[in-house]
């Protein structure tokens, strides 16, 4: 089964001989390689490159060990490249592989990277370079210091609904059914039934996310790992900080004295999930106020099918499920997402006035436009009803405002202009936000 990625391969694509590097980042597994080849190398094959002009290192295949060495590897491509005429295109997937070596002329000094070996090569005028890696901070805020602002970086998500629908087909309906409990991991399609798709997203944490991290971050309590893994996939949605987790580890595991688990190892461990793109930070923003609260958060997990497999298929509230999607459809289509906060003066329950704070799920920026959006599984009563709409009214602008549902099917706008739209038809329209 072929899986499209126009949005990731048009950019890429765009990039070309740009004199950056290009680094394609994401979670294991998500389909960065895939990307490289073959939908960009049959790309370039099609427009004329010959295929020995293309040079491919998998640094996490025991075949390429060598060059995880950042010398072996950049003296081979040297060899291929050097003093010729032709335009070659070099492909490393998975760099955050390549080792620190020893300088072979300071053996006291400053180790040499991966970041030294790319250096060089992008000053061969006919080598184009692009590199897949799993780890945020190696090759996102890392490198754009090493480089300079001489990379591109293309963020590569597991497929969007409408990615997922193009590959499926069928029911719109079932399809949605079936994306939210298995998620949009590509590798899933694949798989032949439903115990194949769960097995297969279950080891995916035990066998490559939490493996990697363990290994990479040389984490020594694993089991505070876990259960911090274990407390973000059950509350996606949820506001939270690494005191709550840390409080809510030592009160249910009666951790007491120096059992106790603390807020900086939490938060270190925290990082290191949100690291390796397991799980993205919301941030609450006063609307009127133009500024951040510093706590408490959101957390959203990257893949609402590894959320569920993480819970054994368990947990399975739809609202929570079908808020994360949203979220995450918010930042495939690249926009800058925050926790909207406005607050309003309203009588307590003892008829005195009082300031209340009232959220709005969403607060999507992409470009010079802003919109805001609730996630309303359904909007059964008028209280609910009411409960949705009311921060809109408090925000005092005129930006686009949504409220994306599970039980309408037809998109219509109410008498205050907020568009109420089903979540099939909002993920499949990318024109909205």
């Amino acid at each position: 089964m072929e899986i499209k990625r126009d949005r990731y391969l048009n950019k890429l694509i765009s990039f070309m001989w740009d004199g950056q590097v290009k680094v394609i980042t994401g979670i294991r597994r998500c389909g960065k390689s895939y990307l490289l080849n073959p939908l960009f190398k049959n790309y370039l094959i099609k427009q004329g490159v010959p295929n020995e002009n293309i040079i491919s290192f998998e640094l996490d295949k025991t075949s390429n060990i060598r060059y995880r060495n950042p010398l072996e590897l950049a003296e081979s491509v040297r060899e291929r490249v050097e003093n010729k005429s032709e335009h070659f295109y070099l492909f490393i997937d998975e760099i955050q592989m390549s080792d620190e070596v020893p300088n072979p002329y300071n053996a006291d000094g400053k180790k040499i990277t991966f970041y030294d070996a790319l250096n060089e090569l992008k000053s061969l005028s006919n080598l184009d370079i692009y590199v897949t890696g799993s780890n945020s901070k190696m090759l996102s805020n890392d490198i754009l210091t090493e480089f300079r602002g001489r990379s591109d970086e293309i963020r590569v998500h597991p497929l969007s609904f409408s990615e997922y629908y193009l590959a499926v087909g069928g029911d719109k309906g079932e399809a949605f059914d079936n994306y939210a409990f298995y998620g949009g991991m590509p590798l899933v399609l694949s798989r032949p039934n439903d115990a194949a798709k769960m097995k297969y997203l279950e080891s995916l944490f035990e066998e490559t996310y939490l493996k990697d991290i363990i290994e990479r971050k040389k984490i020594k309590r694993e089991d505070i790992l876990s259960s911090i893994l274990d407390l973000l996939c059950s509350s996606v949605g949820s506001l939270t900080n690494p005191n709550n987790v840390a409080n809510a580890l030592n009160s249910k595991q009666k951790r007491a004295g120096e059992e106790t688990v603390s807020i900086n190892t939490v938060k270190s461990y925290m990082d290191n999930l949100a690291d390796a793109f397991l799980f993205s930070e919301c941030k609450r923003y006063d609307v009127k106020g133009k500024n951040y609260f510093d706590y408490p958060n959101k957390y959203y997990c990257e893949d609402v099918g590894l959320r569920n497999a993480r819970l054994g298929f368990r947990q399975l509230e739809m609202t929570h499920i079908m808020e994360n999607i949203v979220h995450n459809e918010l930042i495939i289509r690249e926009c800058a997402v925050d926790i909207g906060i406005v607050f309003s003066h309203e009588k307590d329950n003892n008829g005195k006035m009082a300031r209340v704070s009232r959220e709005i799920d969403f607060v999507a920026n992409n470009g010079g436009k802003k919109t805001y959006i609730q996630s309303a599984y359904a909007l059964a009563t008028e209280e609910k009803t009411e409960t949705e709409n009311k921060p809109f009214s408090l925000t005092g602008d005129s930006f686009p405002k949504i409220i994306v549902r599970h039980d309408i099917h037809k998109r219509w706008y109410d008498d205050n202009g907020v568009l109420n739209i089903g979540i099939v038809d909002f993920l499949l329209d990318e024109e909205l936000v």
